[in-house]
Formats: structure tokens, sequence, C-alpha cells
């Protein structure tokens, strides 16, 4: 019996003005999966993720979460796919001006009606997963890289969704912070098997916690390469690629 992807990508061109950002873009995503996206600076790596997310039309082509087109369903089938996604944005997106309990309990208030007692007790249940627990009221501001890194990732993962969309979840932090990191969403897919998608140049990142990766090349716009990363280093006949993830750059 054939596996059913659970994120359809079928033709995809994105395009600022005249630019072609991505050409022709396939690939499919399935249930439990972590799959990294990759490639050089500005091969359209985040453009991806934006379309994928829902923050940008495609210009052509098809993207499907769980068999709903989110570039042509209505306003009522969009706000269930907005639920059943978490986002962490590159600099993790955090209100300056709200405490770290405020930015978590966001999404609770934007897409449930639930009492205010039951959105502080599942604020509390995610300060404790993810080791927040003493800084409920702390701003942003007062908060390390790796601590906001996290907050991100509670905020992503409070209404517990099917999907979780990271970019760049280890930029910025020492390589003991971002392991940290790496294993915090290595435990968030094997408990709950959230299907993940990761846009990262991060070599630790791409072996340690991938399952597979997409490769975009910026001449080319297309994926170059897709598969297990080992296997792809050790096996591409593409030399960018196999440089890519030897050094972390092509």
């Amino acid at each position: 019996m054939t596996k059913k992807p659970v994120i359809h990508v079928e033709n995809l061109v994105a395009r600022y003005g005249d630019e072609i950002i991505l050409d022709n873009l396939s690939f499919d995503v399935f249930k439990g999966e972590i799959v990294g996206v990759i490639g050089t600076s500005g091969c359209g790596k985040s453009t991806l993720l934006r379309h994928l997310i829902g923050l940008e039309t495609p210009y052509s082509g098809k993207i499907l979460l769980d068999d709903v087109d989110i570039s042509a369903c209505d306003e009522v089938m969009l706000q269930s796919i907005f639920r059943s996604m978490g986002v962490l944005f590159q600099g993790s997106a955090l209100f300056s001006s709200m405490s770290l309990a405020e930015n978590i309990a966001l999404p609770i208030l934007e897409y449930t009606n639930i009492s205010k007692d039951i959105v502080a007790k599942l604020v509390h249940m995610k300060l404790c997963k993810f080791d927040l627990t003493p800084y409920p009221d702390h701003m942003p501001s007062q908060l390390s890289g790796g601590m906001i890194k996290r907050a991100g990732l509670a905020r992503a993962m409070v209404l517990n969704p099917k999907f979780l969309f990271l970019d760049e979840p280890t930029s910025g932090l020492d390589p003991i912070i971002g392991s940290e990191i790496n294993a915090l969403i290595q435990d968030i897919n094997r408990n709950t098997q959230t299907t993940i998608v990761i846009v990262t140049h991060d070599i630790r990142t791409i072996f340690d916690i991938t399952n597979r990766v997409l490769m975009i090349d910026k001449d080319t716009k297309k994926i170059i390469a897709e598969g297990d990363p080992a296997l792809l280093l050790k096996q591409s006949q593409h030399p960018m690629v196999r440089r890519f993830l030897k050094n972390g750059n092509a």
C-alpha cells in the first residue's frame, strides 16, 4: 500500500514581480517525518517556507496540507489549517511588549474560545515542557537566546499542531545550546509524531535530526537533491551537494 503524504507540493513556482525564486518544485512529506530544506543563502528556502505556511500565494502550482490546497480554500478551511500548524520564525518573533506567558497564549486566544483558566493551565503545561517554568512574567528582552528559541517552540506547540515549520531554529546559538534545541525538536517529533519541516544551514541539525533533506539550487531554482543526508554526502553525483553537506556551504 502506497503511503499518502500529509504535505504535497506540486509544480510550485514562486515569483516576486518578474523574478522567479522557485521554479517547478514538487515533493512530498509524510506523517512523522523531519524534513530539512537546505541550500546556499538566497536559494529560496525561506520563500518556500512562507508558501508552505500560507503567508505567500504560489504564482502557479499547488500546496496541499492534509489534501487541502491552502491557496484555494475558503477562509473557514484556511483557519482550520492554520490551527493545525505551528511556526517558529528565525528570530522567534516574540512580541517584545508581552510577557513570555502572554506570548505563548497567543495561538490559543486566536484560534479557540476556551476559558482563561484553561488557557492559563495550557500555558503552564508548555512552560513546564520547555523548561521555562520560572519565567512566565519575563519579557523577551530578559531572556537568553536559547530561552527565546524554547519560548518560540512552546508557542508553536501550544495547540499540539500536526505540522511544525521551523526557520533556522539554531541560528545565533552556540553549539551546546544548538544541540539542546535539536534534542528538543527530536523529542517533540518522537512523542507527538508531529510532522516537521526545517529550513536550516546548520550541519549538525541536518545530520543529527532530519530523516530527509531537499536541497534547492540558487541558480536553477530547483531541487537538485533529495534523500538521507548521510547517503547524499557519500553517493550524490552533484559536487555542490557533497560540498554543502561537508562544509555547510557550496
